[in-house]
């Protein structure tokens, strides 16, 4: 075997290995066709963090209202929102209500996905940079969440920082969790889909 195949054969195993240390630290939840029906019937939600956009958190001095002063999605990003969006739709969820950060790396990942009209829900808004907003917001969207009521299921598109307040997850871009929320606000995370 050369060089590149031994290291190609290396990169393959890595890869394999992740897949596999993702799938038994899941070992506990459902199979991904659960975590489907699941939603689709309208027992659980989808909470999403956006796309591919590099870099961390924001420049100095950027406005949430002006694009071109935040980080942005990639071309990568927008190809992989799209393709979540194409995810979604293959397993039933071709309409849904969708709410958003309004920063536009997270609004422009809701728009990809293509599978509803995406409005703004403030408690997905960053608080990456604002630790003294992070327990209020989270705890509005507990609230949110408790009083939410739809025909359609549910799809929020947020940031790291905030996924990883409410469910105490650290999710990938474009990773999906997919969770139950009780009467006391209580998250129950039935499992994650990248």
């Amino acid at each position: 075997m050369t060089w590149f195949g031994r290291v190609g054969a290396l990169l393959l195993l890595g890869i394999f290995a992740s897949v596999s240390f993702v799938g038994s630290s899941q070992a506990n939840t459902a199979t991904e066709a659960e975590l489907w029906q699941a939603v689709r019937d309208g027992r659980a939600v989808i909470l999403m963090r956006h796309a591919l956009a590099p870099g961390t958190g924001d420049p100095a001095g950027f406005d949430v209202n002006e694009c071109v002063t935040q980080r942005n999605l990639s071309d990568f990003g927008r190809d992989e929102a799209r393709a979540i969006g194409d995810r979604l739709r293959a397993n039933g969820l071709g309409q849904a209500v969708v709410r958003s950060s309004a920063w536009c790396r997270c609004w422009e990942t809701a728009e990809l996905l293509g599978v509803g009209q995406v409005e703004n829900l403030q408690p997905l808004d960053s608080v990456y940079s604002r630790p003294e907003r992070r327990e209020p917001q989270t705890a509005a969207l507990r609230s949110w969440l408790v009083d939410w009521q739809g025909d359609q299921p549910l799809i929020m598109v947020s940031h790291r920082t905030n996924v990883r307040a409410l469910t105490g997850i650290n999710i990938s871009t474009g990773e999906m969790v997919f969770m139950t929320i009780g009467a006391d606000g209580d998250v129950t995370v039935l499992g994650t889909l990248q």
